[in-house]
């Protein structure tokens, strides 16, 4: 008897631990001035996540455009769906790193995903790389205190050992955004080139549909029918989605298009109903292959929501372009003038303090 219940607390601890180290955000947010422009996972948690793991039924894939009509708010009624809390703000981050692991790497995509598990309804930001930030808590290291918003995830990570703080790179990524914006988030996913590239090809490839025609020929050394994208549907497998979706030509505004594009369609196979009951031993696949704090529940969470989300209840949309100006600013790191973006960041604080309210922030 003790026996067994040695074995339960044991995988009741396994399914509720953190598969990384954990954000562990501060309780104050801390104060700056509104006018600033300026771990390898052991192969039990995989298995028990196989084993444990609902069977996942069928159901209607989600529209990734932004509804026509505003969501209703979420009632004092209602329950959060699976297991869920009533709402998360998670950080997704696609890394530059191109070995493995993160020891370094900066942040080539930064994403806000607000999850509401009682209406439900997911809502994604992103935010342009080259913005110009103050960078919290490093000002010992080199004198760190400003830097574009991408170089707080390579400072974090453990290869620069900048940061003490916790949650490596995608740790102090999170406290930038709240030092900066007030965005706070609980939960973080941070994804490499070859681990999204895999993760393409695990599903067979995504489908995308070109409305203007697509130049990707500077990405190759010789010519190539895959360097021109026509208007209409395309098949791509992982390595020709990671060159659309790292590619910057003509803005990085437009590069941010092209990676909601991808995004949608990883996200209609998903929750396609012949993709629902694989996606826990596909996800097992990639334990050891992400950063993250999520834990197994957590996931498990995620996987369940996936399936109950409505027709029209994802939003996706990049921050409007015209809210940034273009600067060239001096990176006292590297000691050169450098192109970023500028922000007003008290227009910028009361929008995610909607966001984070479950409002959809953009016009």
């Amino acid at each position: 008897m003790f026996a067994v219940l040695a074995l339960g607390v044991t995988l009741l601890y396994i399914w509720n631990k953190p598969l990384g180290p954990s954000l562990l955000m501060p309780t104050l947010t801390p104060t700056r001035s509104a006018s600033t422009p300026e771990a390898t996972r052991s192969p039990e948690l995989a298995e028990a996540f196989i084993t444990d793991s609902p069977e996942i039924p069928a159901t209607q894939s989600a529209e990734a455009n932004v509804p026509a009509t505003p969501i209703p708010s979420p009632t004092a009624t209602l329950e959060p769906l699976c297991g869920g809390p009533a709402a998360m703000t998670m950080l997704l981050v696609g890394s530059d790193q191109r070995g493995t692991g993160y020891l370094y790497g900066l942040a080539d995509s930064i994403y806000a995903v607000h999850i509401d598990f009682l209406t439900p309804k997911v809502m994604v930001i992103d935010f342009p790389r080259d913005l110009w930030v103050e960078i919290p808590g490093i000002a010992d290291h080199h004198g760190i205190t400003h830097g574009k918003i991408n170089q707080a995830y390579l400072f974090g990570n453990p290869g620069m050992g900048y940061y003490d703080g916790p949650g490596e790179g995608p740790g102090l990524l999170a406290r930038t955004l709240e030092h900066n914006f007030g965005l706070r988030v609980e939960r973080y996913l941070a994804i490499d080139m070859q681990t999204f590239v895999r993760m393409i090809d695990a599903v067979g490839g995504v489908d995308i549909n070109v409305e203007t025609p697509i130049d990707l020929s500077y990405s190759y050394a010789s010519p190539s029918p895959d360097a021109y994208l026509d208007v209409g549907m395309h098949h791509l497998n992982g390595e020709q989605a990671l060159i659309l979706a790292t590619n910057r030509i003509p803005s990085t505004f437009q590069r941010m298009k092209y990676q909601r594009l991808i995004l949608t369609s990883l996200r209609d196979k998903l929750s396609s109903p012949a993709m629902l009951p694989k996606l826990p031993r596909l996800v097992a696949q990639f334990f050891d292959s992400v950063q993250t704090d999520f834990s197994l529940s957590d996931i498990n969470s995620l996987i369940c929501l996936l399936q109950k989300i409505p027709q029209g209840n994802i939003q996706a949309a990049s921050l409007p372009q015209e809210m940034f100006t273009a600067k060239v600013t001096y990176d006292e790191y590297r000691n050169v003038d450098t192109f970023t973006y500028q922000a007003d960041f008290d227009q910028l604080r009361e929008m995610m303090n909607d966001f984070m309210g479950g409002t959809w922030p953009i016009p």
